[in-house]
């Protein structure tokens, strides 16, 4: 058989044999003397066993292990790998698919997702009820809580499970009194009158007061009063990032609400 009719026996196209050639995984067969292949039965089925591992799944090195005269591994050993790799793929997808199905239903239940983003239920949930706040209040929503909502975002997405979790139980726990997100407005616009203040500006001490006294005691408890300390002293560079996107007067005033609940959480 010349590579054509090989090719087209195993399935294949010649450039694969030509390319399992190349990589050692085909005996290159015989040449006639005018350098044409021919090649025979043993060939196909040499030929027809790289095919069938492939669709398998398994990789051309893992092919060539199996082929090998001195294969490192057998071939059962190599299909149970391959099993369990797929099971993880598995596993992944049916995670994934489950995400997105938790977007598709924010998408439906709010008539789209939030402009921040993708974002976890806990979280979804959390802005829709802010959204409804925002609705039922007399102008323009305060910059603040747009704000407020791409930090939450952003700790959402990028910190490990266990302090999401945290985050979640916390949220929960401070949205949950009754009103707690109409009087967070409050504390946006008390916030957002800020944005032109100097730091010494009475108002400055106001707000914060304002901000401690939102935070609910039993989320107040499960503070460390000296991660507050640390965060309103700006000593890492989330910090430092976190303060440089409010006004002068506005970054003060969240400084000083955190030492208030720093005192409180001592």
């Amino acid at each position: 058989m010349r590579i054509g009719e090989l090719a087209a026996l195993a399935g294949v196209s010649t450039r694969t044999v030509r390319h399992y050639h190349h990589l050692g995984l085909l005996p290159e067969p015989r040449r006639l003397a005018n350098g044409y292949r021919v090649y025979g039965l043993r060939d196909a089925v040499a030929l027809a066993r790289v095919r069938r591992l492939t669709e398998l799944g398994l990789g051309l090195d893992e092919v060539r292990d199996v082929l090998a005269d001195d294969a490192g591994r057998e071939l059962p050993e190599v299909l149970a790998e391959l099993d369990a790799d797929l099971a993880r793929q598995e596993e992944a997808l049916r995670a994934r698919r489950a995400r997105l199905g938790v977007l598709l239903r924010q998408a439906e239940e709010a008539g789209g997702l939030p402009a921040e983003g993708p974002v976890s239920e806990e979280l979804a949930a959390l802005f829709g009820e802010m959204a409804r706040a925002s609705a039922a209040r007399p102008g323009p929503e305060p910059a603040m809580a747009a704000q407020e909502r791409e930090l939450l975002a952003l700790i959402d997405s990028t910190a490990p499970p266990e302090a999401r979790a945290r985050l979640h139980a916390m949220l929960g726990e401070a949205a949950a009194a009754p009103g707690a997100i109409e009087r967070a407005y409050e504390v946006y616009a008390l916030l957002e009158e800020l944005a032109d203040a100097e730091p010494d500006d009475p108002r400055v001490a106001v707000a914060a007061r304002a901000v401690s006294a939102w935070m609910p005691d039993e989320v107040v408890a499960q503070i460390s009063a000296s991660s507050v300390t640390a965060a309103s002293a700006g000593e890492d560079a989330f910090a430092r990032a976190y303060f440089a996107e409010f006004a002068p007067a506005q970054a003060e005033a969240i400084r000083q609400a955190m030492a208030l609940i720093a005192e409180r959480a001592r």
